[in-house]
């Protein structure tokens, strides 16, 4: 009970707070004139829409493609990679595809926060029409309080999420109660031949208000996303006991009161209320938008320190800001570069109705590659008979393309925002990586074999000092650069060396039984593999603590750690283009040192600079 209350909390907050935009938008639209024929049959399309893709896709489907307990797009990318490792071209596309998906929900990650508190804070102008101006500065106020709270962590606060959300969905579901009661009839829109019916007599317009429709599933990717956090099992029954009820209850309550007093139109979320309900409505309202961009904001960090150790981008600074949770970090530049984005995002639109044109072809995109992902992963993975896979992806793939397709029609209104946003991210992901791979071709090309070296060094050995010299090399088997200068400046070995490789790989976890793997070199020397599934926290001193009694005793007070910083220098020739070649190389100079991802001590650090041509 106490991971599903958190579920409620944490996966649900976005999808929950999309109640206060989505009828507004739809009805708003002037697209559908007001008939009960109409209203039931739009109210009726928001519950199969919610039904097939959160109930069907997400609930039923796609949170059964755990990657060894975990979920989210990074490790969907990465079980569908690894189901195809034997079609390399195949693979090459799926991980370009995985990759591309991962950057637009940074694109949803700007809109989802600013479309979210803007519509809660709009609440002020149904009180008084006085209170329009105080609402975009109120708002970029409490986006920036936000942000600023980030550092010190949610532990403290994240208790209350679940209470204050589950609080949320109640009271949507009174308000939507106290409106079906007046007009119970309008339950029958739950039957699915309004939503056909509607679709059959108005198939254009049907086609441009599924781009509004989607607002009701803003979200859907927590459910996946959250998995390892709280387990199948808490998140479908929060959704199917607290979550869709209440969601349904609100959208169809919205309907009655359209049906009655179609003037509300305007804002039916905040109209259903009476007028002593008003304020504390939009106070509750903003805590919950508040809660919703948080688990965003938290999902931004997550995905962003799994991308760095799956190669996709430089390292950057991670501070962990709890001491019982690993997985609780902050990323300085992701959280102000998120709200530098957001707040563009608010001052650009300027209103919750704008935000919405905005918003859904990211998410599309988004839920249209987790579905292309899922038909790999149950073909190449579950070994399924193709006609099995294709049935069982085929039809939400063309329920996606067809909202992909009528969010296609928001582009020019806004939807490049997003698109842009996850087209910069993606040039930066693909320019790294491909960056990374000129550099270890270049640093191959000039490699000197390890064993050779050591056995030619060791003909005339030089002076050997007290102590472990641990040394970072990027292939096994090959010499350092940071050995070369040491041997040539301070013609020295220590008495035990360590070449170490730190290799990260497509999976969340690894255990410390695979760990470690060290091949004595003979001399004193070894060579260490260190492994890393891209949701471990990087430690390597912790990690190179497992060699004793394997022929190397390490102690902490002796052992220095030998670094070789880079410096990239772009060239003419073969490669990537130059400007390419100039962003890789003011990437790397930008990237936060080796010694603070790996977690070495300060004090024990020797760096060694060399420069590589790519």
């Amino acid at each position: 009970m106490a991971l599903t209350l958190g579920a409620v909390g944490v996966v649900y907050g976005d999808i929950g707070t999309s109640v206060l935009y989505a009828v507004k938008e739809v009805f708003g639209s002037g697209h559908v004139p007001f008939t009960p024929a109409n209203v039931y049959g739009i109210l009726s399309i928001f519950f199969w829409t919610l039904t097939i893709i959160v109930s069907l896709k997400y609930v039923a489907l796609v949170l059964r493609a755990d990657n060894n307990g975990e979920g989210g797009l990074v490790a969907m990318l990465a079980l569908a990679s690894q189901s195809v490792k034997d079609r390399p071209a195949l693979r090459r596309v799926l991980l370009l595809i995985g990759i591309f998906g991962t950057c637009l929900f940074y694109g949803d990650g700007v809109i989802t926060p600013a479309i979210s508190v803007l519509s809660a804070v709009e609440g002020l102008e149904v009180i008084s029409p006085a209170f329009k101006k105080y609402v975009m500065p109120l708002t970029l106020v409490i986006l920036f309080g936000l942000f600023a709270v980030q550092k010190h962590g949610t532990a403290g606060i994240g208790k209350f999420f679940g209470p204050i959300t589950l609080l949320w969905f109640a009271t949507l579901a009174v308000l939507g109660v106290s409106h079906i009661v007046n007009n119970p009839a309008i339950l029958w829109a739950l039957s699915p031949h309004y939503a056909l019916g509607f679709m059959f007599h108005n198939p254009g317009i049907t086609f441009i208000l599924l781009g509004a429709v989607v607002l009701c599933v803003t979200g859907a990717e927590a459910l996946y996303a959250d998995l390892g956090h709280f387990g199948k099992k808490p998140i479908r029954l929060a959704w199917f006991s607290v979550v869709m009820p209440a969601l349904t209850l609100n959208y169809f309550g919205q309907g009655a009161l359209l049906l009655k007093n179609p003037e509300a139109v305007k804002n039916p979320f905040y109209l259903m209320a009476p007028d002593w309900a008003l304020l504390p409505l939009v106070g509750l309202a903003t805590v919950a938008t508040v809660i919703a961009s948080q688990a965003l904001i938290t999902g931004a960090f997550s995905v962003t320190k799994q991308v760095i150790q799956m190669g996709y981008l430089p390292r950057l600074q991670v501070q962990h800001t709890s001491v019982k949770e690993a997985g609780q970090i902050y990323m300085p530049f992701v959280n102000w570069g998120l709200f530098v984005a957001i707040v563009l995002a608010v001052v650009m639109f300027r209103s919750s109705s704008n935000l919405a044109a905005a918003y859904g072809l990211a998410v599309t995109l988004d839920m249209l590659i987790t579905t292309v992902l899922t038909f790999f992963v149950v073909r190449y993975s579950w070994k399924y008979p193709l006609w099995l896979c294709v049935g069982a992806t085929g039809f939400f793939f063309l329920v996606d393309l067809a909202f992909f397709g009528s969010n296609l029609l928001k582009l020019f209104n806004g939807g490049w925002f997003p698109l842009l946003i996850g087209g910069i991210i993606f040039s930066l992901m693909v320019t790294w990586k491909d960056g990374r791979r000129l550099m270890t071709e270049k640093l191959q090309s000039d490699a000197i074999d390890l064993p050779s070296f050591l056995e030619a060094v060791f003909v005339t050995p030089p002076l050997r000092v007290e102590g472990t010299a641990v040394f970072l090399t990027a292939e096994p088997g090959t010499v350092p650069n940071a050995l070369l200068h040491n041997l040539k400046h301070n013609k020295v070995l220590h008495a035990n060396n360590l070449f170490v490789t730190v290799r990260n790989h497509e999976v969340p976890w690894i255990g410390l039984a695979k760990r470690l793997t060290i091949e004595s070199l003979g001399h004193d020397c070894w060579q260490v593999i260190v492994n890393y599934g891209f949701k471990n926290d990087p430690d390597l001193p912790r990690a190179l603590q497992q060699i004793k009694g394997r022929g190397c005793e390490l102690d902490p007070m002796t052992t220095s750690y030998f670094l070789s910083r880079d410096i990239v220098v772009p060239s003419i020739g073969s490669g990537m283009a130059p400007w390419r070649e100039k962003l890789f190389s003011q990437m790397h100079h930008n990237a936060s040192a080796a010694a603070e991802f790996l977690n070495l001590p300060n004090n024990s650090v020797v760096e060694l600079g060399s420069k590589i041509e790519i």
